[in-house]
């Protein structure tokens, strides 16, 4: 089977299924696992790259309202690998090619290859997702493998944190303007032994003024930008320094979100780990997966729940 990824965590989800062989072109924005890296990139983004964050937020903004896609499809090049199968996802307007539009150009592709949308808004529809995929690929049974051991690591964080006190946690997706993270975001922080003071469990991502923020106390804060890597995250939180700091939360971190926070795949897993040993470092050994940067405080103590 040829596949065609139009969406980085597909691209990460079926990987980790073994189908890479099977994956034949994929996202200018898919970079995990490596091997990526050198095939055919079927996507571009309408928003260059060095806008500011505000920016990009009022691009976005104005261009769904109107119906405009933010990315373009190589349509010649998509026909040129043949797939059998293509993944996308129609869940969110900023984060892949739209759905409708890969419907159309698939209709005309020779062979009319089938198309498959993953558009889960919680962890356990994630996890699901593996298995639609296997039996999408033939192959449900490694599918069912893969859902079990990333339900044991799940098994082992909630074991570790039994008992622990839950500090409250402001999961924040974007700065410039403020988003609290939704979809998994809150489940993650709960998973993780937290409490998420913004999101909503399944729900959208929400505009928040900075003053919700405030309001909501929280005692951590996690910097986790839609689609950056830990150092874009640092850095826009450090453009934010003073909002930050006027939270008065004990500890500000950047987080890694665009391998496993934003991208619905396996690697959630490794933001909830990574999650649990910034919130309970004493109970959960740091998972070396997931980079992370401490922005300012002091790492949390076990004495908390005592």
């Amino acid at each position: 089977m040829r596949i065609a990824s139009l969406v980085p965590s597909a691209t990460e989800a079926l990987y980790a299924l073994g189908l890479g062989d099977s994956v034949v072109a994929v996202t200018h924005e898919c970079d995990h696992p490596d091997a990526v890296r050198a095939l055919p990139r079927l996507t571009s983004s309408v928003i260059e790259d060095g806008v500011a964050p505000a920016e990009v937020d009022a691009r976005v903004r104005k261009m769904t309202a109107r119906g405009a896609s933010l990315y373009r499809l190589d349509e010649a090049r998509l026909a040129a690998v043949e797939p059998d199968l293509i993944v996308t996802q129609a869940l969110c307007a900023v984060c892949a090619v739209s759905f409708d539009d890969v419907r159309a150009v698939a209709a005309r592709l020779p062979g009319a290859p089938a198309v498959i949308s993953l558009d889960p808004a919680t962890l356990d529809e994630v996890l699901d997702d593996l298995l639609r995929l296997g039996e999408a690929t033939g192959d449900v049974a490694r599918a069912q493998r893969l859902r079990g051991e990333l339900a044991a690591r799940l098994d082992a964080v909630a074991e570790a944190i039994a008992g622990a006190s839950r500090p409250r946690v402001a999961a924040l997706e974007w700065l410039d303007p403020v988003y609290a993270g939704g979809h998994w975001v809150p489940e993650m922080v709960a998973l993780a032994g937290g409490d998420d003071v913004l999101g909503e469990p399944g729900r959208k991502s929400r505009v928040v003024g900075w003053d919700e923020v405030a309001a909501a106390a929280p005692e951590v804060v996690v910097v986790m930008p839609c689609g950056l890597h830990a150092p874009g995250a640092a850095g826009q939180a450090r453009a934010h320094a003073d909002r930050l700091r006027s939270l008065g939360a004990e500890l500000v971190l950047a987080v890694d979100a665009a391998s496993s926070f934003s991208r619905p795949g396996p690697r959630l897993v490794d933001g909830i780990e990574l999650l649990a040993h910034l919130l309970h470092p004493d109970a959960v050994d740091d998972p070396a997966t997931v980079a992370s940067e401490r922005l300012w405080g002091e790492a949390l103590r076990a004495s908390r729940g005592d």
